[in-house]
């Protein structure tokens, strides 16, 4: 038996945190009655229900896709705005794993896995992701070595990060820098720049931990391979003490 949350996210309802969300609010049905408590065990001849729709078990799917810019990250939109589930063909409830902002571009998983999407999100896991960023004005040594050892955005410090100035541009007073860091908050790339005095112009993620954008133009995508869901579950910081 499994936890009704885990079934539900590894069917693509939702991520593990939004289908806990789901059951709290009623919306969840085992075998004709609502459901609200969370844990609740469920097999596999349990019929179960998310707003009256009958969830059905499907195989797990990856996709490794280069995100565009003007594109929204999430399964729908009330603007009728281009998501990046549009931009995938299949008929799989697939979802992105986190977010990349609407003028942001660069790497994005998507999947039905809510575990593999908890397990790449949780900050534990030191999942490494790593921006180009374009930056009005040109950063300076300690402006890079605040950055690296982390800057107080939202009243809590970002943990340590790899920065590397790769171009400067004096004539538009520009410059291109290369972050790495494995947290995931909300804008940080474009508040911890705004933390130390610049404005972010451009930002593109080009990896996730090893994967990369090669072969795959704006708006293309791939599937990931076995070896490479593999290789990032190898990556755990919790994996590695089980060793």
């Amino acid at each position: 038996m499994e936890r009704l949350q885990k079934v539900m996210a590894n069917a693509g309802v939702a991520s593990r945190r939004k289908s806990e969300e789901l059951i709290q609010a009623g919306r969840v049905k085992v075998d004709g009655k609502v459901v609200t408590q969370l844990g609740t065990l469920v097999h596999s001849k349990n019929v179960i229900e998310v707003d009256g729709i009958k969830l059905e078990r499907e195989d797990h799917v990856y996709y490794l896709l280069n995100k565009p810019r003007g594109v929204i990250t999430s399964t729908s939109d009330d603007k009728k705005r281009k998501t990046v589930v549009d931009l995938i063909e299949t008929d799989k409830r697939i979802y992105p794993v986190g977010r990349l902002d609407y003028d942001t571009t660069g790497i994005l998983i998507l999947t039905n896995d809510g575990d593999f999407a908890n397990y790449l999100m949780h900050p534990a896991n030191e999942i490494t992701k790593t921006y180009w960023v374009k930056v009005k004005g040109i950063l300076k040594a300690d402006a890079i070595h605040a950055l690296e050892e982390g800057v107080v955005i939202d009243g809590k410090k970002t943990q340590k990060a790899k920065v590397k100035l790769r171009r400067v541009d004096e004539k538009n007073h520009t410059c291109m820098v290369e972050i790495t860091i494995h947290e995931g908050r909300n804008h940080q790339i474009k508040k911890m720049i705004q933390s130390v005095g610049f404005e972010v112009l451009k930002l593109k993620r080009e990896r996730i931990a090893f994967l990369d954008l090669k072969g795959l133009k704006s708006g293309e995508y791939r599937m990931l391979t076995p070896k490479e869901i593999k290789k990032l579950y190898a990556l755990s910081n919790i994996q590695k003490n089980r060793l």
